[in-house]
């Protein structure tokens, strides 16, 4: 049984209750308000008879109801919102502040948390705890890499943060959770020069050729590479910019020879806003998804550096429950290749982390893949992959007229 009391000269008002062991407590509310300590006693009171029976889940509960209880006696909206609707919100929100392709990676990882929740998600947020984001973080592990897992963490935990802001959770339980960590080298790796003559050599005379070219001479994502313009070359300077999509740095370097020549090489154009790749740039639209299959099925499927992929089926355990293969090789794999090659050069990370576009050293360590002889027969720049390839102009128009003035 509980009950309140007043202390001679103190404002506040006190709580006596009896746990379930039988002893007996007294303790004060924190409040001079008689009604929200009568609701604060009530919740002390209840949580107490449960003894050691009392689970983080039920005791979440309960200070919930208590404190709905005390908000509601003195008049006070109290903040609530289930999972699904917080996250609804929160998408919305970001999607104002994210380009497209970040904003699908946002809306991709909430979609797997909301799944894994289940009927869950449809409960007051208060009640995730740290045990369900663990649980959740090892059930993304299962599926897929060990990074994709840590990055739907990272954005759960964002989501949840902005949450705890908003006055909806007391705490972030996902900020008690550790990221897994990566061991051993990334499964992608760098394409070794064999391995793109051979994608150049599947590539033929078709605009793919260009394209791995920029991809790898400029170290560019697949994106920005795809929605390339003759505004950003410039021939007589050999020179070509790029503001990035992902992370919106400006990036400016020079044309490596073997790109320099195969962009020279195109039919002119009167439109600085021309696509140097239209019909890849087309493809890149929204997301990269299309253009980056249509890479693996074109080009590198035929080039022995990609196994077809199977139709995934619940009968072969392949499927959306089934753990995703990482491909060694992507069109990323050039990007890791322009940074290897760069410090085969003698490139210094400064330099090679500037012209890729990379945020910290700690990433550019992880694009290197160098053994010892590359480092000591590194060359004064970079390869022409092109060399061992009979040369030959391609077949379709947009490039740059050249000017009179």
């Amino acid at each position: 049984m509980a009950s309140l009391h007043k202390q001679s000269g103190k404002p506040n008002w006190f709580c006596a209750y009896t746990t379930a062991d039988g002893q007996r407590h007294f303790r004060s509310t924190q409040t001079s308000d008689k009604k929200a300590a009568q609701e604060i006693c009530r919740t002390w009171a209840k949580a107490a008879l449960h003894g050691d029976r009392l689970t983080p889940d039920k005791a979440r509960q309960i200070n919930a109801d208590g404190v709905s209880s005390i908000m509601l006696a003195t008049g006070v909206a109290l903040p609530s919102e289930t999972v699904r609707g917080w996250c609804k919100r929160w998408l919305e929100t970001k999607e104002l502040e994210n380009e497209a392709t970040s904003h699908l990676r946002y809306v991709q990882a909430i979609r797997v948390f909301l799944e894994f929740l289940a009927d869950a998600a449809d409960r007051n947020v208060e009640n995730l705890t740290a045990d369900t984001l663990l649980r959740f973080r090892d059930h993304c592990a299962a599926k897929v890499s060990v990074g994709t897992s840590n990055t739907n963490l990272r954005i759960v935990r964002a989501c949840l943060n902005a949450a705890r802001q908003q006055g909806l959770l007391s705490n972030n339980p996902a900020a008690l959770i550790k990221p897994l960590k990566e061991r051993g080298e990334s499964k992608r790796r760098a394409m070794t020069l064999e391995e793109i003559q051979r994608v150049l050599k599947t590539c033929g005379h078709t605009p793919w050729r260009g394209l791995v070219l920029t991809g790898l001479y400029t170290g560019q994502r697949l994106g920005d590479c795809a929605r390339l313009t003759w505004q950003q070359v410039d021939l007589p300077k050999q020179n070509v910019s790029f503001v990035t999509r992902k992370t919106g740095k400006r990036l400016s370097m020079h044309l490596a020879p073997p790109l320099a020549d195969y962009l020279g090489a195109l039919p002119s154009t009167d439109d600085p806003n021309a696509f140097v790749f239209p019909q890849f740039a087309k493809m890149a639209e929204g997301v990269t998804a299309t253009l980056s299959k249509a890479f693996a099925e074109e080009i590198l499927i035929p080039a022995g550096l990609m196994a077809v992929r199977s139709k995934n089926h619940a009968s072969t355990g392949k499927g959306r429950k089934a753990r995703h293969q990482v491909n060694e090789v992507t069109f990323h794999s050039l990007r890791h290749s322009m940074v290897t090659m760069l410090k085969a050069t003698g490139a210094s990370n400064a330099l090679a982390q500037m012209i890729v576009g990379h945020d910290s050293s700690a990433v550019s360590a992880r694009y290197t893949h160098l053994s010892a002889q590359d480092t000591v027969e590194s060359i004064n720049k970079l390869p022409d992959v092109t060399k061992a390839e009979s040369p030959a102009a391609p077949s379709y128009p947009t490039g740059p007229k050249e000017s009179n003035n």
